[in-house]
């Protein structure tokens, strides 16, 4: 549920950079991370003014420990280079390449980053949108500039041809596979939209699903998402609690195993329950702000 720099993830809201309004709205909203997009959401003959409104919501700051994340149009495009260049020497986290197929993508991005002179502190996110970007979804997670998958779950199911509002069923080898990719290459998992924003019933259901098969936390289209989500993918009071005990548990045994509740407790349980307390700590620091 967090970064690699320990800041939670459990609410990623698309913000269009286009809308100078919602740039400056976004500096008080909750969500843990936003992604300032340059590409789907902004029509072709608005990107240039986009890249403008968006570098001055940038150099005027404001967005406090968010993850901040700039969409850039793909590098194939006319705008892509000039998205990168205009990007140059502004404080955000990390480019977000959309339609990434294969770790040769990541690696043109980072080359044309250092050539547009964008620092090796910015890192790399990757869409995930398409059979062939989950087939080498490893490869590209193991890329050593890359910080973070986003689902592209919309484009996804188009790729797929499953038709118009697909069960999430359908997706659901692809999204592990995801999430296999990104735990083993130690990388952020973030979940695709819900496309029906005001059916929050509907929402809560899918980010309990994306949290069960192992998702850090939800990109979002509306702000009225934003509470859902990081209710969904922030740890429980039980959670945090046995997590606790465990540690405490461990610690009073003296030795490789201790004993809580009938049941068994190791270094693995250890671990996961310090990892629960790790993210309640960042969640706090993020909230307190």
């Amino acid at each position: 549920i967090m970064t690699a720099d320990h800041r939670p993830v459990r609410s990623v809201l698309y913000i269009p950079g286009s809308k100078s309004r919602a740039l400056e709205k976004a500096r008080g909203l909750a969500a843990d991370a936003i992604i300032f997009d340059l590409e789907d959401a902004v029509a072709p003959d608005e990107k240039a003014e986009a890249r403008e409104t968006l570098k001055a919501a940038l150099i005027e700051g404001g967005y406090g420990r968010r993850t901040l994340l700039v969409r850039v149009n793909a590098l194939d495009t006319e705008w892509g280079r000039a998205d990168l260049e205009a990007m140059a020497g502004l404080s955000f986290d990390a480019v977000l390449l959309p339609k990434v197929a294969n770790a040769a993508a990541v690696s043109a991005l980072s080359t044309a980053m250092d050539a547009a002179g964008i620092g090796s502190a910015v890192g790399i996110w990757a869409m995930i949108e398409s059979p062939e970007g989950v087939l080498n979804a490893a490869e590209i997670g193991a890329h050593k500039r890359l910080n973070g998958f986003v689902l592209g779950t919309n484009d996804l199911a188009a790729d797929l041809r499953l038709g118009p509002n697909p069960a999430r069923a359908s997706m659901m080898t692809a999204l592990q596979t995801a999430v296999l990719a990104a735990r083993a290459t130690d990388v952020a998992c973030i979940d695709g939209v819900y496309n029906a924003f005001k059916d929050e019933e509907g929402l809560a259901a899918e980010c309990s699903e994306g949290r069960a098969l192992g998702m850090d936390g939800k990109s979002l289209i509306h702000p009225a998402q934003i509470a859902t989500a990081n209710a969904a993918f922030a740890p429980d009071t039980g959670a945090v609690d046995l997590a606790r005990r465990q540690i405490e548990a461990f610690k009073a045994a003296g030795t490789g195993v201790a004993v809580l509740d009938g049941k068994i407790v190791e270094n693995l349980h250890v671990a996961a329950a310090e990892r629960i307390l790790a993210q309640v700590e960042a969640i706090e620091a993020m909230e307190a702000q």
